[in-house]
């Protein structure tokens, strides 16, 4: 597959917890913890399982910043 996006970061499942909609999808890339919201739907199509080896696909428009 060939995708567009430049920001495509390699990691492992962590964690898979479904809402009544929406999947939060926890990812370590790198020691880093990210957190994808996407389907439930999504999940199942993909079969996502803790474990395995899945890509973080970013492409924001916006990069917002903030300090205390």
């Amino acid at each position: 597959m060939k995708i567009s996006a430049r920001n495509v970061l390699k990691g492992r499942v962590l964690d898979i917890r479904k809402g009544a909609t929406t999947a939060h999808v926890k990812l370590d890339v790198g020691g880093t913890q990210m957190t994808a919201s996407v389907t439930n739907e999504a999940v199942d199509d993909l079969g996502l399982v803790v474990g395995q080896d899945a890509y973080a696909v970013v492409k924001a428009s916006d990069v917002m910043l903030a300090v205390d």
